[in-house]
Parts: structure tokens; sequence; C-alpha cells
């Protein structure tokens, strides 16, 4: 039997787990705020976005200062009824974003090292996790007609899912901790945890 709030109906675990992501803040580099969530993946979700903005002086190559240097929003799922492929009742959902230095584009191992970069966040974050998946993906933007003078641009996309393994709801905190320490790490940031090193090319 899932327990329920009184109030509105919600599972309470459900309830407890989404009223400690309502506690995260801002920091003085990444705004974070309540988006709305995907009715279909389960039956009851919330989601977060979050924004990594820089100052003046990260740049391009070509001197132009980055304002934005990634974007993200991760989910919270969860089905009472454990789902086989999520070997528990919660699931976590994670989109991030970050535009890329050119040569870096390129890289053969650039995903294979994203990845690692999820798996360091979590491990950082003393998080336990099953059923982990995702994939990478580079995506050349290139302009033409009056557009034609922008400038090509390369972003990394990275999608992850995992199951969480929370014996308390407070514990969700660490795995949302571990999801900003990623977003900052893909974005080139500092400081960054232990042994990451930041995206190549990006100049301070």
């Amino acid at each position: 039997m899932v327990n329920t709030s009184p109030l509105n109906r919600i599972p309470a675990e459900f309830s407890a787990v989404t009223s400690v992501l309502r506690e995260a803040r801002n920091t003085t580099n990444v705004s974070i705020s309540e988006i709305p969530a995907p009715a279909r993946l389960a039956p009851y979700s919330y989601a977060l976005g979050a924004e990594v903005r820089a100052d003046e002086t990260f740049l391009r190559a070509s001197g132009e200062a980055i304002e934005e240097l990634a974007t993200g929003r991760i989910v919270v799922l969860y089905d009472p009824d454990s789902p086989a492929e999520w070997e528990g009742p919660f699931r976590v959902v994670s989109y991030i974003r970050a535009e890329l230095e050119h040569e870096l584009g390129n890289e053969a191992m650039l995903g294979h090292v994203a990845w690692t970069w999820l798996e360091d966040a979590l491990e950082s974050n003393d998080c336990e996790v099953v059923a982990a998946g995702g994939t990478t993906t580079r995506v050349l933007s290139e302009s033409f007609g009056t557009l034609a003078t922008r400038p090509a641009t390369i972003d990394l996309e990275l999608r992850a899912s995992w199951t969480p393994v929370i014996a308390e709801p407070e514990m969700i905190g660490d795995h949302f901790e571990a999801w900003i320490d990623l977003l900052c790490t893909v974005a080139g940031l500092p400081p960054l945890p232990e042994g990451v090193s930041a995206l190549p090319g990006r100049r301070r």
C-alpha cells in the first residue's frame, strides 16, 4: 500500500523527495528553477531546470564573451509499482547541453569522457545508483543565407538516467548536488572535483 499525503493524495514518499528538491537554491553562477515535468513517463514527476552562466572572463576563441556556458534539466520520476527496468520506485532523468570549442568537436573520446564525468559526480557525492544508462551527442549548427554571418557552433548533449538508491528522502539531495557538479563540469566552470579537468580551449 502506498502512503499518500492527506491534502493532495500524492504519495508521501514522492512528496518528501520533492520537498527536498524545492530547497535547491541559486549559486553565483548557477540559476535553478522549477519547470513543467513530463506527464507520460511515470505516474508522478517533478522537474528542475538550471543554467550555468559565466562572467566576462569566459571567452570564445574569437574573443567573444560566453554568457551561458551550459543548460540542463533534471526530472525525478516516481512509480510505486517499481518498473522492472528501473529496479526501484524512483528514476532520475537528466539532460545537459553545452557549447564546445571547435577543436573539441572531433575528439574521439569526448563521449566516454563526458560519461565518466557523470560517474565521478555521483561517486564524489556518495550516491548509490543502479540501472544507469545514457547517450552523448555532438551537434553541429551552421547558418546560411541571411544568417550566414553567424559562426558555426558545436554543442555537447548528455542524456542520462539512473535509479537512485535512497533510504531517506534527504538522500535525493546528494543526487541533485551530483547533477549540479556534472553541469558545472560540462560547462568548464571551476572549481571542479579533484582529478577532473575543465574542457580544453575555454580561456579564462
